[in-house]
């Protein structure tokens, strides 16, 4: 009896000093704070914000667990690129195939000195990649003719790449986008770009051609974006902050192995995520069975519902105008169980419309602003392993049961990786149950059983993957995405109109998009805004690739 107590103590006891430990931490984090602004309203300076150096333990970050995990599958698969470090050597493709000559040049040999019997035995090809800029300046003298009996002048059209185009023609207008969105140039930058290479440009043009230039691009945009909805197997989102002039948004990326697409918004709630997901069109509202369900979940009160039985006919469509005036009928709802409402109706009619592809299967983190969306919904298990790893026991115990579980996490990942190459009954089965008994663990080290005890909450979510093997059991693509506005965030800072952020918006897209297709993005731009309109559209393209992966 006395060893149980001890035992029980004990453990309590450093659970204690866990908590106190991580207390201190964030006690002494606040009191910089404080002691930092204390000192601004005295006038000075608080202490510089430098970038401690990362330390051993520091990444939160699961992606090395992650490739090892992946080499390991690699490895049972016989996948013969995988080294037995687990990285995966680089295979390289042959460049010259891809190489286009654009000219020949013979190189002799000089024969001085030479024996006298040598004789020719054809060429030995070096291929050697360059490139040329240079201007390509055009002066259009255009037939000019006077009719004395109609009194009227009749000139000459320009070529249809440049008529009615300004004075630039179809090679700037189309690296301006290529710099900006591929580049991560500023607008200064390009001015400096082409005023290197002598062109005679400005600032103002440059800028009015980037927010007003290319309206042609927002509906390619939207038809892409359906194209790969419709055809994707499941899609995956994730958000990143946006500036636009001042202002804080949001820019949502949806994204499949099809396309990559962007939506800047100024809020990530439910709503903004639900408009994004049918292509930015106006909500409208249900109520149905669906709809009553979600606000099952939602846990209204039953006040509130017989107030929303009295009030919403079923099974009505609504527009959102219609909705706002039904919903002010209705007394007691609070701001939170009007938007709840709002969602569940939202949301019912989102699951029956016609009007657009609807997705079934998304993958996304554990954001709250994803979930009920859609029918099915897939948790990444990389940001679920980044929570353990951002656990930091100072006892020995704790640290030692910590890496036991992650050893343990990582080799059931790779157990899934395996899975998805093979799928059998006998395994779905097997993987379910070890989950089970994986996550009903505990450990004695609290927050890393409460960790623990959460994952397993999220067991659905994780494991539907056992339903639908072609599911990713991360969500790096979509998380690569944002990567992008990040990097245009890092160079222009925000966006100062509404047309800028959807150039911006529409341009990012249709060049991730591109690379996904195997299509130049500066090749496309220019087709489309010479006017030549000769390659096929990325929303033809997306069509065939997903026919193809079909076969």
């Amino acid at each position: 009896m006395g060893s149980g107590v001890d035992h029980v103590l004990t453990k309590r006891l450093l659970n204690i000093i866990e908590s106190i430990a991580a207390e201190n931490v964030a006690l002494k984090s606040k009191v910089q704070e404080l002691l930092d602004e204390n000192n601004r309203l005295k006038g000075e300076q608080g202490k510089p914000d430098i970038k401690a150096n990362k330390k051993k333990g520091q990444d939160i970050s699961s992606e090395a667990e992650r490739k090892q995990a992946q080499a390991d599958a690699d490895l049972a698969a016989g996948i013969a690129e995988a080294d037995v470090k687990g990285k995966k050597k680089r295979n390289r493709e042959p460049k010259l195939p891809k190489v286009n000559i654009d000219h020949e040049q013979i190189c002799p040999l000089v024969k001085v000195g030479l024996p006298d019997d040598v004789r020719f035995n054809g060429y030995e090809d070096v291929v050697i990649q360059d490139l040329i800029i240079r201007t390509n300046n055009v002066k259009y003298r255009c037939e000019v003719y006077y009719s004395p009996s109609q009194h009227k002048t009749y000139r000459g059209e320009l070529p249809v790449d440049v008529r009615g185009q300004g004075q630039f023609g179809p090679g700037i207008r189309s690296l301006i986008p290529i710099l900006k969105t591929e580049g991560g140039m500023s607008e200064k930058r390009i001015l400096g770009f082409f005023q290197n290479f002598g062109v005679e440009i400005s600032a103002a043009y440059i800028s009015q051609q980037w927010t007003g230039g290319y309206e042609l691009f927002h509906q390619e945009k939207s038809d892409l974006y359906r194209a790969g909805i419709a055809e994707s197997e499941y899609v995956q989102i994730d958000d990143t902050s946006a500036r636009v002039n001042g202002v804080n948004q949001y820019c949502q990326v949806v994204c499949s192995p099809l396309f990559t697409g962007y939506f800047t918004v100024p809020n990530k709630d439910r709503l903004s995520v639900l408009s994004v997901l049918t292509g930015s069109a106006p909500l409208h509202y249900l109520y149905d069975e669906h709809a009553s369900e979600l606000l099952d979940t939602f846990k209204l009160s039953d006040k509130a519902r017989r107030e929303i039985d009295a009030v919403l006919v079923p099974d009505v469509v609504m527009t959102e105008e219609e909705f706002i005036d039904k919903y002010f009928e209705i007394a007691s709802l609070g701001q939170k169980q009007g938007t709840h409402l709002a969602e569940a109706c939202a949301i019912a009619y989102y699951r029956q419309q016609t009007d657009f592809p609807i997705i079934n299967l998304l993958v996304a983190d554990d954001a709250p602003q994803f979930k009920l969306l859609t029918e099915h919904l897939a948790l990444c298990w990389v940001h679920d392993g980044r929570h353990y790893k951002k656990l930091s026991p100072i006892v020995p115990l704790h640290a030692n049961a910590l890496s036991d579980i992650r050893g343990i996490y990582w080799s059931y990942y790779t157990d899934l990786l395996k899975y998805k190459r093979a799928p059998t009954a006998e395994e779905k089965t097997r993987l379910s149950e070890k989950f089970d008994e994986i996550f009903s663990s505990t450990t004695g080290y609290d927050d890393l059983d409460e960790r623990i005890a959460k994952t397993l909450a999220k067991k659905a979510e994780l494991l539907l993957v056992l339903e639908y093997p072609n599911l990713p059991l991360h969500n790096n693509d979509a998380e690569l995405g944002a990567r992008v506005q990040a990097r245009a965030r890092d160079v222009s800072f925000q966006t100062r109109s509404t047309a800028g952020t959807k150039i911006k918006d529409t341009f990012m897209t249709i060049n991730q998009t591109a690379k996904k297709l195997g299509v130049s993005f500066y090749e496309y731009v220019l087709d489309r805004v010479s006017g030549a309109f000769k390659l096929p559209s990325l929303a033809d393209l997306i069509t065939q690739k997903a026919r193809v992966l079909l076969i």
